[in-house]
């Protein structure tokens, strides 16, 4: 995902610095390359040498290398970066960075960067809070700086606020949004629906389907990290949500359409991926279904939903997208196109339940894209790749 991509990342003296070696070696797995700035009291928390051993690049802390004289290092350093991640982020060296000092490696590497610039403050709550400190963020965000707000929890210092450094996990989100993929879709919003829905049959039961909502999400994550402003209607999933998306959770396809209808005007693609648990007769009306323990006829009542595809083609305006999933067990070429039409959508992914690989759960897809230009036939890829190719799609139409 980070193949040619180069990673900065500076760290300074805090108890947390030992969390940036499993975000050098997730980077790395990655196949980013990564550059390591330490700070001298960085050192004190963390050896060099582990950073070395994880991304078999020199780690510096020196500003001048006596053994290096082939380049102006921390310029080269900086021209060389994608996006530079200071973390842990001390007061020392936000200071520095908000008021333009320049007295070792790392500040003189950022002032000199034009790439994205983080910043992960780490820090005991009374110092993050001290009046001079925000002051120094608001600078640094003035100019453009991405400040990654620190996590509130019980600290090493046996204080309990803000000025935890946040997860592996988190830095890296930050970081692959700024790098992983063109920004192509920055300016556009994108609805996407996500998982099953469930409609309930009585206090204890309720039915629905097998959607585990693995490829919603993912067309939301790939849409996010090429810079799109992404809102994520989910039905009961139990995946992680995805970073820097605004998901609204719902359970019932009538919430589900209700959520859909509040936000799509606003949108320039809406992708329906949701599989809507869709028992429903003609009407309302009340069944009997069997008998229960007693003799006595159990009922149920089965209320009409409504079909949200159908509603966005009936409603879309000049320049909106409407993508819908087509999930088949035969004719799928014939049963989807028909779909195209009388949804008036403009693109319809279909897939087929009997491919292997594909449908419900997996996290590969085999998608047929449909719409009026023709038809392309996907190969078998990561629901990731899949969620890519029908975004590429979409922006071309």
């Amino acid at each position: 995902m980070l193949q040619d991509k180069n990673i900065l990342l500076g760290i300074t003296g805090s108890i947390s610095a030992y969390k940036i070696a499993n975000l050098a070696s997730a980077l790395v797995k990655l196949h980013a390359n990564v550059d390591v700035i330490m700070t001298k009291n960085a050192e004190k928390f963390i050896n060099p040498i582990t950073f070395e051993t994880l991304t078999k690049n020199h780690c510096i802390t020196e500003m001048f290398d006596r053994n290096d004289v082939s380049e102006v290092k921390h310029i080269a350093l900086a021209e060389r970066a994608d996006v530079i991640m200071i973390a842990p982020a001390s007061a020392n060296m936000i200071g520095k960075m908000a008021h333009g000092i320049a007295d070792d490696m790392l500040s003189t590497t950022v002032l000199a960067a034009g790439c994205p610039v983080m910043v992960a403050p780490a820090m005991n709550v009374n110092m993050f809070n001290n009046p001079a400190v925000q002051d120094n963020l608001s600078v640094l965000e003035r100019r453009g700086i991405t400040v990654i707000p620190p996590e509130t929890g019980v600290l090493a210092c046996g204080d309990v606020g803000e000025g935890k450094l946040p997860s592996e996990q988190t830095l890296l989100d930050y970081i692959l949004r700024a790098t992983a993929k063109e920004k192509d879709l920055t300016g556009k919003k994108v609805l996407v629906t996500a998982g099953p829905t469930q409609e309930s049959l009585d206090p204890v039961r309720f039915i629905t389907n097998h959607s585990t909502g693995k490829m919603g999400y993912a067309v939301a994550r790939q849409a996010m990290l090429r810079g799109a402003d992404v809102t994520l209607i989910s039905g009961p999933v139990s995946i992680a949500r995805p970073p820097f998306v605004e998901v609204i959770s719902v359970k019932s396809a009538e919430e589900m359409f209700q959520a859909v209808a509040d936000r799509f005007a606003e949108q320039d693609y809406c992708v329906m991926t949701a599989a809507v648990a869709d028992y429903t007769p003609a009407e309302t009306k009340t069944e009997k279904i069997k008998k229960s323990d007693d003799g006595s006829d159990l009922s149920l009542s089965l209320k009409r939903t409504r079909d949200i595809l159908k509603w966005l083609g009936e409603h879309k305006k000049d320049g909106q997208l409407i993508c819908g999933f087509s999930m088949e067990t035969e004719n799928i070429l014939e049963n989807s196109t028909a779909k195209l039409h009388k949804k008036n959508a403009d693109l319809i992914a279909a897939n087929s339940l009997k491919d292997a690989g594909s449908g419900f759960g997996t996290d590969t897809n085999h998608l047929v894209l449909i719409n009026k230009d023709g038809v392309t036939d996907l190969p078998l890829l990561s629901k990731e790749e899949a969620a890519d190719r029908l975004l590429d799609v979409l922006s071309k139409m």
